[in-house]
Order: structure tokens, then C-alpha cells, then sequence
């Protein structure tokens, strides 16, 4: 099941595209600094973004800050592009030695680990960049914790605070897209 589940995300990252009406959505979230941002994405993150979006809003969120952080969770990554077999490579490696990989990402881009490091650091330089052009405080925040949040929290959810609660609902889809 986890291999197909694997196949599928490796045959949609290849030709993953948004359309126009999607791209319209993207539009009317973001105003145009952080839609340039949006736009220095790939686009199969463009369609991942998108997808999350898409289901937060389906699902009636209305949160200004987590729809921006939706959108640009991954724009870290359009610091240094990631290929298909880097991100291969990246899920090969979670699955088989999870602790290895974090350490591998906290070089510098280069070489052999260049790919960990990219997958472990992106969500700081999405952050950064976000900041830069002119995402909220609070938007800038989920995208920088995007990846440390551990989501067993749902028990307790409504006693999290804010920041917690929506980093927790960007976090399950983001997990599951």
C-alpha cells in the first residue's frame, strides 16, 4: 500500500501542473509579492500548494495566514531545485534511516547531501523569503514550523494555541498530499 501510495506521489511530482483556474486561486490569496514568490516554484509545488489550499478551503477554513502558508510552505525550495531523483532519494533514505537524514541536512547545499539539505532547511528559507515579501508574522511562523510539528495532537486539539492548531491542519494534509 505505502508503495503505491510512493508511485503515485513520484508519477504526479513528473507531471504535475497547474492550470489556469488554479493559478487564478493562487492569484486572489496572495497579493503580488508573495504571488512572485508562488511563482518561483516548480510547478508540481504549485500544484502541491494548490491541492492543500483546495482542501482547507473545502473544508471552510477561512484563515487568511493559513491559506498563505498552504500556498508557500514549500517555497524554500526554489532556493535550489530539487530533481526527481533527489526527492527519490530523500524518501528512500526518511524510510530507511530517518535520524541520518537530518543530520545529512544540516550542511550547506552541496555535493552528495545537497538534496537532505535542501529537504531539511527549506522550511527556514521559506520562512525568510515569505518575510521578505511581506507575509504576516503568523503565516511566516507555520511555514517555518511546517515540517516540526508532530501531529498526534488532534486529542487535544482545541486546547492548543492558535498558532498550533492551524500549523496541526496544514501539517495532516500536507503529510497526506
Amino acid at each position: 500500500m505505502r508503495i503505491a501510495y510512493r508511485a503515485r506521489q513520484f508519477w504526479h511530482a513528473l507531471y504535475a501542473k497547474p492550470n489556469p483556474n488554479e493559478l487564478a486561486l493562487a492569484c486572489a490569496a496572495l497579493p503580488g509579492s508573495l504571488m512572485i514568490l508562488f511563482d518561483q516554484l516548480q510547478p508540481s509545488e504549485q500544484a502541491h500548494g494548490l491541492k492543500i489550499y483546495r482542501q482547507l478551503v473545502e473544508q471552510g477554513e477561512t484563515q487568511p495566514d493559513l491559506l498563505v502558508a498552504a500556498l508557500l510552505h514549500d517555497a524554500g525550495k526554489s532556493r535550489y531545485r530539487l530533481h526527481v531523483w533527489d526527492r527519490v532519494l530523500i524518501v528512500l533514505a526518511r524510510a530507511t534511516f530517518p535520524q541520518r537524514v537530518h543530520t545529512w541536512g544540516l550542511g550547506s547545499p552541496t555535493g552528495w547531501q545537497r538534496a537532505f539539505v535542501i529537504a531539511e532547511q527549506h522550511p527556514a528559507w521559506g520562512a525568510e523569503m515569505a518575510a521578505q515579501a511581506g507575509a504576516s508574522s503568523l503565516a511566516v511562523t507555520i511555514i517555518r514550523r511546517h515540517q516540526d510539528f508532530s501531529p498526534e495532537a488532534a486529542d487535544f486539539m482545541a486546547s492548543l494555541p492558535l498558532e498550533d492548531q492551524l500549523l496541526y491542519r496544514l501539517k495532516i494534509l500536507d503529510d497526506d498530499n
